[in-house]
């Protein structure tokens, strides 16, 4: 494991908020804010190029357009840059980043190497109120929401890191630290942005969501229309142990969950993956398997079993591989499609929110 440490942070809180971020804007948003300023629409195109192909942060290098505009967009927007405070590289190649943000607070962006390309996973959040059980992500609760351009910014600072060695983010998971349907429009712009064939070209279907059950917004972002993959964090096969889990069961209990899961498949006739971790004497029991098969069966569905990474400040512990096994067969008995996630960096802190839960206490207490 290599890790890199620079200088030191800022207080929270420390610096005056900045301009709003260019990475925020869709093309279409910032064709209207050009005509408005009199310019061409077509400038956006340009300026679209120099942010997402060219990667420049300073409006000043666009130097195909006109000086007046560049001093325009100097004065109403700025290019977000995200400060790294930790870099981990683990002997797998994942490499994890805590980045600092203009006011101090600390977020986690993961690159990921597969055989089939480079997935980014991005955090939408500083912190999150969902408090699950099992997850240091809720440790101190929700701070604030990410800006669009916020989210962005994580995407385009790896693709930067890249760039060194020619290679480029292919694929993209929305869940990093946070819940994303919580910070809803600011997700949607993101994931419009990242997907414009004129910013970072991220083909929906190599975009994936997750949520862990924010039952409007999955109607929502059913109907938006959107090719994006989606996760449901399901966790748990009854509606009692996924209360105990994910306490927003209380207020979007598992079978509403199910009606809205069915609704989108209905709507989108997209698959849906269920995420499910394995907690060793909690929910991987075979009983558990086959409550998960009978809750799940006729689905348009995978499932997603993640051997989960031990977090110091949760008491749970991972289940023996044979276990993992086994429940995996236990549903391929009943024709589910089932897969286990290969595990990434587990010689780093891998575990969602587990690095800014060891570097920034003070925002985790």
């Amino acid at each position: 494991m290599e890790m890199v440490r620079p200088a030191a942070r800022r207080s929270v809180g420390e610096t005056q908020p900045p301009l709003p971020s260019i990475y925020s804007l869709t093309l279409d948003e910032l064709k209207e804010w050009l005509v408005a300023q009199g310019e061409k629409p077509f400038r956006a195109t340009q300026i679209y190029e120099w942010l997402y192909q060219n990667r420049v942060t300073d409006f000043a290098d666009m130097t195909n357009l006109p000086k007046r505009l560049r001093e325009q967009l100097a004065s109403s927007f700025s290019i977000t840059t995200l400060k790294t405070v930790v870099k981990q590289t683990s002997k797998d190649g994942t490499i994890k980043f805590l980045f600092e943000l203009h006011d101090g607070y600390s977020i986690e962006t993961v690159l990921m190497r597969h055989n089939y390309g480079n997935s980014v996973c991005v955090t939408t959040q500083v912190g999150c109120r969902i408090g699950c059980t099992f997850c240091a992500s809720t440790l101190g609760g929700l701070k604030r929401h990410l800006e669009a351009g916020e989210i962005v910014a994580q995407v385009v600072q790896v693709q930067k890191a890249l760039d060194d060695t020619n290679e480029r983010v292919s694929s993209i998971v929305v869940m990093g630290i946070g819940e994303p349907f919580d910070n809803y429009d600011e997700l949607i712009k993101f994931l419009r942005i990242v997907n414009h064939p004129k910013g970072l070209n991220i083909g929906a279907r190599h975009i994936t969501v997750s949520t862990s059950g924010i039952i409007p917004k999955i109607y929502q972002f059913a109907d938006e229309g959107m090719q994006i993959n989606f996760a449901i964090s399901l966790h748990a096969p009854t509606n009692e142990l996924r209360t105990k889990l994910m306490p927003i069961n209380k207020a979007y209990p598992l079978p509403k969950l199910m009606e809205a899961v069915r609704y989108y498949i209905q709507k989108t006739g997209r698959r849906v993956t269920f995420e499910y971790g394995l907690f060793g004497g909690v929910n991987d029991q075979l009983e558990h398997a086959e409550q998960l098969a009978e809750l799940i069966k006729g689905l348009k569905c995978h499932v997603n079993l993640i051997p989960v990474n031990y977090v110091p400040e949760r008491n749970y512990v991972r289940t023996p591989r044979s276990q993992i096994f086994a429940f995996e067969r236990a549903l391929k008995k009943h024709g589910i499609n089932v897969t286990i996630r290969r595990e990434h960096g587990h010689d780093i802190d891998a575990a969602c929110g587990q690095l800014r839960a060891k570097e920034r206490k003070e925002e985790t207490r």
